[in-house]
């Protein structure tokens, strides 16, 4: 099972999906971001009943404490986008 990080992360691509791995464990698996990533832009990419659903999280939130909701825990074939 794998999930994917596209964009302004340091090494994007497809990365194995640890038992309920996080958004933010993710990005950490993508090695953190470059320097010109939009960390409150971030959204999640999920196939949900055939339809294809964003999900947005805002690092600096997160990271802060507030909207934690938005960690979610990925599903195989995930796409986190760092715009």
């Amino acid at each position: 099972m794998l999930f994917r990080s596209l964009g302004e992360v340091s090494r994007p691509g497809a990365f194995p999906l640890l038992p309920n791995m996080t958004v933010l464990q993710a990005l950490s698996s993508a090695g953190g971001f470059t320097q010109f990533a939009r960390e409150k832009n971030i959204y999640v990419l999920r196939t949900e009943d055939g339809k294809q659903v964003k999900h947005p999280f805002n690092y600096k939130d997160v990271v802060s404490g507030k909207n934690s909701d938005q960690n979610i825990v990925l599903k195989a074939g995930d796409t986190i986008v760092v715009p």
